[in-house]
């Protein structure tokens, strides 16, 4: 049984909607605790860690940027918070919108150096987030955490140094069905594992995700999973901001769970893009508590 700490991360700045920051509340009052202590796990909750300090930022050429002090602050707040969370425990970061990344990633990429072990990282959203300061056109800054956390360039006016990025082929993407051109060019360039809505239509998830298990067992890595709601299809998850259609069935999202469990590889997770203001009745944040409960053990046979 694993020991979880739980820590709440209401940014909202990313986006430009305000919902997600309800985001860790509408978890804890769909029974997040509760399932995962069922399951005989520990878990402690850390509360959420308060809005910090928002200097003004300004981006010197991409004047569209939003909001770029304040989600500087809260990587740095984010990474802050990680440092003192024990080195044994599994966190759970629940957003907030999918910025939150930049911290949590790279916190968790500063704790694998430490350990000497490399960090891998499961996305599973329906963008890729692989826009930098520069390319970014809606100025939305949770359309960017995986190009600063691979150590793309363009993130020198704004966000914290990346001290320790993770390679390109650490990076698995599932579920990818909404891609901007800047961002579709460099990941053409880029040596990341991708698996679109098409591939995984054409071949299944089963046989991708269990090579880039084995990839990370064989490497003694450490797995950072990231899961943003809309990588669900939006009839199972309307709980989002940003709604893209043909998305994951719930039980490929469940498959996915019960693989990443059974290959005893979770280090740390995220849980994103939650905005109770596009749920009905809780379903999205029930939808999320579930599929939790499948990444640590809960199981459809008790065999």
């Amino acid at each position: 049984m694993a020991h979880l700490s739980f820590l709440g991360v209401p940014l909202h700045q990313g986006a430009d909607q305000y919902g997600t920051i309800m985001g860790p509340d509408a978890l804890r009052a769909a029974g997040l605790m509760h399932n995962l202590s069922a399951l005989g796990h520990s878990i402690c909750d850390l509360g959420d860690i308060a809005q910090p300090p928002r200097p003004r930022l300004d981006h010197p050429r991409n004047h569209v940027v939003q909001n770029l002090g304040a989600v500087q602050a809260w990587i740095e707040a984010i990474r802050g918070r990680v440092e003192a969370i024990a080195p044994q425990d599994v966190p759970i970061f629940a957003g907030g919108d999918h910025a939150l990344s930049a911290g949590t990633i790279s916190a968790m990429s500063q704790r694998a150096q430490a350990a000497r072990r490399p960090l891998f990282v499961l996305w599973l959203d329906a963008h890729p987030d692989f826009h930098t300061l520069e390319t970014t056109s809606t100025g939305n800054l949770h359309g960017t955490p995986m190009a600063y956390l691979t150590g793309e360039p363009g993130f020198e006016d704004g966000f914290p140094p990346m001290d320790h990025p993770v390679p390109c082929d650490h990076v698995m993407m599932v579920g990818l069905r909404s891609v901007d051109p800047a961002e579709r060019a460099r990941l053409a360039a880029r040596r990341l594992n991708l698996c679109d809505m098409r591939r995984m239509d054409e071949e299944g998830i089963v046989r991708p995700l269990r090579d880039f298990l084995d990839r990370v067992s064989a490497a003694n890595g450490m797995l950072h999973v990231s899961l943003d709601l809309d990588f669900l299809d939006p009839d199972i998850a309307p709980g989002v901001g940003t709604p893209v259609p043909g998305g994951a069935t719930l039980r490929e999202a469940h498959l996915i769970m019960e693989l990443v469990h059974e290959s005893a590889l979770l280090s740390s997770l995220d849980l994103v893009e939650l905005n109770p203001f596009h749920d009905h009745a809780g379903q999205s944040a029930r939808v999320l508590v579930d599929l939790t409960a499948s990444l640590l053990g809960r199981r459809i046979l008790n065999t």
